[in-house]
């Protein structure tokens, strides 16, 4: 008997999420079309409990009983202390049996910007330079050479999304609306580096990758989605800011996924071992393949790609978890869906 036929408490999933909306009712109707359950757990209301269950774990909506699986949507922000149980809990139900797309391993290595700079570095795919150092002095030796070449870095969060927070530093070119002195006659400056300690005591920096564009040609970068170590679907993020996401007010913008953007985002994604990913990467003609990856995302949006490309996102990833992490067959005429690769090329996802 597969999961698939078993009573109501084996069809029910979990989709972990500190907040509910678009995204968790798109996995709950590409659930139900499977004939499955999916209920919104927040992981703040999760437990660990060593005599209320026989798992040891609490999750409400469950009972006594665990998920089925897990799909991971969102993890609100807290203490240290508090991420630790939320991501434990992620864990405790690995070690259990229950299957977390993604799991706490791979959303550990995505969320930590450093650690995923490390990982795609160590892995030969293409990434722009990038430090993680505490030491404010050596910081600021690096910037000095940095800007000494004529390069920009951009500083980010270290956990942070959505490109809040972002700013460049080193020789910076100016924007509209800018104040600059003392630069040259392209408009570009020095933009030192804050005091560490108003960024968290640490600078994670990242060498700016720069594109030619103008009021008319507004530059862009790609998101790719990858769902069980494939690419299924890309968009072009165009912007005249160069923070390109859209939740900073960037346009989707449909886009071919050219063979080399779904090979750098399908390495990527294998990389951090993510069961999905959302994989941003931008144009860079010096690179072999066109592009650099700048972030891997392991608890992707992708409510503005869905805007631009015909491909049921939340089904394929329903899908993928159900067939390769469950061993439950695609139903009869749900063969999988077809996506565009490059000109011409298709295949099934």
């Amino acid at each position: 008997m597969t999961r698939e036929s078993g009573g109501d408490a084996r069809r029910r999933v979990a989709i972990f999420t500190d907040e509910t909306g678009w995204h968790t009712r798109k996995l709950r109707e590409a659930l139900a079309r499977r004939g499955f359950e999916g209920r919104c757990v927040d992981l703040e209301h999760c437990r660990f409990d060593t005599g209320a269950s026989p798992s040891g774990l609490v999750i409400p909506g469950f009972g006594r009983t665990l998920p089925l699986a897990g799909i991971v949507r969102g993890i609100a922000g807290g203490s240290l202390e508090q991420i630790t149980k939320r991501l434990g809990i992620l864990h405790a139900l690995r070690e259990l049996g229950v299957p977390i797309y993604n799991d706490a391993r791979a959303i550990e290595r995505s969320v930590d910007k450093s650690m995923t700079s490390f990982l795609l570095h160590k892995a030969g795919v293409a990434t722009p330079q990038a430090w993680a150092i505490e030491d404010e002095a050596q910081a600021r030796r690096l910037l000095m050479r940095e800007t000494a070449a004529g390069r920009c870095l951009v500083l980010k969060p270290l956990f942070g999304s959505q490109g809040k927070g972002l700013r460049k530093v080193g020789w910076v070119k100016g924007e509209e609306g800018s104040d600059w002195e003392d630069g040259d006659a392209d408009g570009c400056r020095a933009v030192p580096l804050p005091d560490l300690k108003s960024v968290g005591g640490l600078a994670y920096l990242q060498r700016f990758i720069p594109q030619p564009e103008s009021d008319a040609a507004p530059g862009f970068d790609w998101r790719v989605m990858v769902i069980g170590g494939r690419a299924v679907a890309a968009m072009k993020r165009v912007s005249p800011h160069w923070v390109r996401n859209v939740a900073q007010g960037a346009r989707s913008v449909a886009s071919p996924l050219l063979p080399g953007l779904a090979q750098l985002a399908e390495a990527a994604a294998a990389t951090l071992d993510m069961d999905y990913a959302g994989v941003d990467l931008v144009p860079d003609p010096a690179s072999p393949q066109g592009a650099q990856v700048i972030e891997v995302n392991g608890v992707a949006a992708w409510r503005g790609l869905q805007k631009v490309t015909p491909f049921d996102i939340g089904q394929a990833i329903v899908d993928d978890l159900l067939q390769r992490r469950l061993g439950v067959p695609l139903l009869a005429g749900g063969a999988g869906q077809v996506c565009q690769i490059g000109s011409g090329v298709t295949r099934s996802a």
